[in-house]
């Protein structure tokens, strides 16, 4: 494929490492920040000092804060807001004529739940009733085990390109078909973005078993891998109550692959935070979960697996689901339990890993 004209609305860590692999693959890349500085820094230093700093980026990459100007007249638009605040951006762009008839392919990085008067939903499910028309079944959501920080690298990376609409798949993966970057089609939308949300839950607990391990007596290696394969089975569980329609799914580098990575990696920020839970009593300054989520800019960055476990929570409590991992976390956040006792608590249940 010849060098395309891309957009990315969202210029966090995530978004600048894909917009730096399309951009050293040849395409021609515009990225849009909030911030000045932000902008600034690429445009100027070819660096995002403040979300992928240390990593330098292509001439091809260039920023700006005005959003209309990013989305419009672009084949593939890319959007990489946090969960957060994507419904409020993508409405900045409604009325850019090629988002309003449809012909811009629009793809999703976004990791998480949205909520709603009906509770809960996913990503795209959100997109859609945002979105004109033309993008229902139509958009399409890219995941897998993919730290920004190796991506910017160009070290090897595995994705998945999930959609409804294969055409659309197929057209994205042939995009990102650049240096360092090995995609894959995927039909099953609903199961590659459970894998992508709550993988994030079941690493910020791996994160606070990490941190204790490091002076027990109780905890190690070995324990961590039992968290991680019965992580993976509460994810599986949450896939299938939401329509999941692929098992292979969570064997694949959507599921396993995914988590894997985020509970492992030093560049994750969900880890981290599960680590600093521990380290630093970080959940002193917070009366709850939603006292947390309303200042989770105090914490410096952006665990989305703070957010995503109150999402998961009540579908679990929904559908009648039995996810002590994810519950867990959620009583811990809530001030109901401390992390340590959880932790005991934990193992000394019986973990379902079928």
């Amino acid at each position: 494929m010849s060098g395309k004209v891309v957009g990315v609305i969202g210029a966090g860590a995530w978004g600048s490492g894909l917009a730096q692999a399309l951009a050293r693959g040849g395409h021609s890349v515009q990225i849009w920040a909030r911030e000045q500085d932000v902008v600034d820094a690429i445009n100027n230093s070819h660096e995002n000092k403040r979300y992928l700093p240390g990593f330098p980026l292509s001439e091809n990459l260039t920023a700006s804060t005005d959003i209309k100007q990013v989305a419009a007249d672009k084949e593939f638009l890319i959007l990489a807001s946090p969960s957060l605040y994507l419904a409020s951006t993508l409405k900045q762009i409604l009325d850019v004529p090629s988002i309003a008839d449809g012909s811009t392919c629009i793809g999703v990085l976004t990791k998480g739940f949205i909520p709603s008067d009906d509770g809960p939903k996913l990503i795209l499910e959100t997109l859609e009733g945002v979105l004109p028309e033309a993008y229902k079944n139509s958009l399409v959501y890219i995941a897998g085990p993919s730290h920004a920080e190796e991506v910017a690298m160009g070290k090897i990376t595995g994705l998945i390109a999930a959609s409804e609409n294969p055409k659309n798949s197929i057209r994205f993966r042939e995009l990102l078909k650049v240096p360092g970057l090995m995609v894959y089609s995927s039909l099953d939308v609903i199961g590659v973005q459970i894998c992508a949300a709550a993988k994030n839950v079941i690493a910020v607990v791996y994160g606070s078993m990490d941190a204790v391990s490091e002076n027990s007596d109780c905890f190690g290696d070995n324990t961590e891998s039992l968290l991680l394969a019965a992580g993976l089975n509460e994810i599986q569980q949450l896939g299938f109550a939401m329509g999941a329609t692929h098992a292979e799914t969570f064997t694949s580098i959507a599921g396993v692959g995914d988590l894997d990575v985020t509970c492992r990696s030093k560049y994750g920020r969900n880890r981290r935070f599960g680590q600093d839970i521990i380290k630093t009593d970080l959940l002193s300054k917070f009366k709850n979960l939603d006292d947390l989520i309303s200042r989770i800019s105090e914490i410096g960055y952006l665990p989305e697996g703070a957010v995503a476990c109150k999402y998961v929570h009540q579908i679990a409590e929904k559908h009648n689901l039995k996810l002590l991992i994810c519950d867990g976390l959620y009583r811990i956040l809530n001030k109901e339990i401390k992390p340590d006792d959880f932790l005991k608590e934990l193992m000394g249940q019986s973990l379902e890993l079928r």
